[in-house]
């Protein structure tokens, strides 16, 4: 794609065939949305392409990613054209602010945009705070609606009231562009629209042009998957149980090395999520309650304690005021807390019954076992057959030849009995 510079003639770079690039946003908007665009802007750039379409479709998401992505839509080099799509998709929330900030906004039929509403970041605002951060999203989204020409009155509604529209009440009230069936429909509708650019005014030349999708990249696919809560919190507890396996068996090697990976994965997972450290600290504390429950009698007192913490810190763990559209589920959480409490009282109850366990090896392993005279046993001596050993024993009262005897204590290398 050529874009004309002021001062200089353009060059003409345009191929025979004009190209569209087009990548999908089907999910909620976070910090690897951001990285996605970039890319999807580079990649565009050098294909030469004359437009970078983006299907949205999202329920909004983290505010500050769509300031990051706002403001690499408004540096450009190519233009950006938002097209709410598939059909029953919307564009809400961070969508709208996006959308407006796009060179040519499109929704397909049966789509819907609106409620941009900001939300509470971090901890709950008060309602001066709350109206500083609405203040501040409504003045971004005019500044967005006047550069691009769109209905400014209606964005503040959307912002302030969290109005929505469909896709003709949008059209009708020039909150969007276009109404395009499909992809071809769009490129058909935009051919000989002209954008403004940073560099100045550009004629698009979507005739015809062939469309080369834009995925998104295996790194990028593993990121977004990593940066579910869900699938953090689950790598965060086999960590925690692989660690805990490793330090209860030093040289297992296996846990660890599973538990360590787990772990490392979950820390970057948390740097893409909005993590509330009072959940954390609830979790690492349940974990601590869990392993005294195994090393002291507390008679459930530190188990219990550890399910709450556990529980508590599960839904405290990812700020849901930050991250509306992502949160751990109750269907995770649940299952990992019964999982963790089966197991760590299962510990527990091994190592009480370890230690009511009689002794079953050494000296004191023989105490209480049953035998047989091979000799008369008096106060001076004797010998007994006991677990297919001979011993000496002694008896404060006599005991005659093959009489069954009991070991009652010991003393060295030799045996106190007394007749069964």
């Amino acid at each position: 794609m050529a874009i004309p510079v002021s001062g200089e003639e353009p060059i003409d770079e345009t191929p025979e065939t004009p190209v569209v690039t087009v990548m999908r946003i089907n999910s909620a908007i976070g910090p690897i949305t951001v990285r996605e665009i970039k890319n999807g802007i580079e990649r565009s750039v050098d294909m030469g392409a004359e437009a970078f379409v983006i299907e949205l479709n999202t329920p909004g998401g983290n505010m500050e990613s769509t300031w990051d992505i706002i403001q690499v839509i408004l540096a450009s080099n190519v233009p950006i054209i938002i097209y709410v799509y598939p059909h029953g998709g919307r564009a809400a929330s961070a969508g709208v602010y996006i959308g407006y900030a796009a060179h040519i906004l499109v929704m397909a039929p049966q789509t819907n945009i609106g409620s941009a509403h900001p939300v509470s970041m971090g901890a709950p605002m008060d309602s001066t705070m709350l109206e500083k951060v609405t203040n501040d999203a409504v003045a971004k989204i005019k500044t967005l609606g006047q550069k691009r020409g769109r209905n400014v009155e209606w964005a503040e509604e959307a912002v302030r009231q969290s109005v929505s529209v469909t896709e003709f009440e949008a059209l009708e009230m020039n909150v969007i562009d276009y109404v395009a069936d499909d992809l071809d429909d769009l490129l058909e509708q935009i051919h000989g629209e002209t954008v403004d650019m940073i560099t100045g005014e550009y004629i698009l030349n979507t005739e015809g042009a062939e469309k080369v999708p834009l995925n998104v990249g295996f790194a990028n696919q593993i990121l977004e998957i990593l940066s579910d809560p869900n699938v953090a919190y689950v790598l965060m507890t086999i960590g925690l149980l692989g660690l805990y396996f490793e330090f209860s068996n030093p040289g297992a090697i296996l846990p660890g090395v599973i538990g360590g990976i787990a772990l490392i994965l979950a820390l970057f997972s948390f740097q893409a999520l909005p993590i509330n450290f009072a959940g954390v600290l609830l979790i690492l504390l349940a974990m601590v309650l869990f392993l005294l429950e195994v090393k002291i009698t507390s008679h459930g007192i530190l188990g219990g304690g550890g399910v709450i913490s556990l529980f508590l810190g599960s839904l405290m763990l990812v700020n849901d005021a930050e991250w509306p559209y992502k949160s751990i589920s109750l269907s995770v959480i649940i299952p990992v807390v019964i999982v963790f409490t089966l197991f760590f009282f299962l510990a527990a109850w091994l190592s009480i019954r370890a230690h009511k366990r009689k002794v079953e090896t050494g000296q004191a392993g023989i105490v209480g076992e049953i035998g047989v005279a091979k000799s008369v046993i008096s106060p001076d001596g004797g010998s007994v057959f006991i677990h297919g050993e001979y011993w000496k024993a002694i008896s404060e009262v006599q005991i005659e030849l093959n009489t069954k005897i009991k070991v009652v204590d010991v003393k060295g290398m030799e045996l106190k009995v007394e007749k069964l």
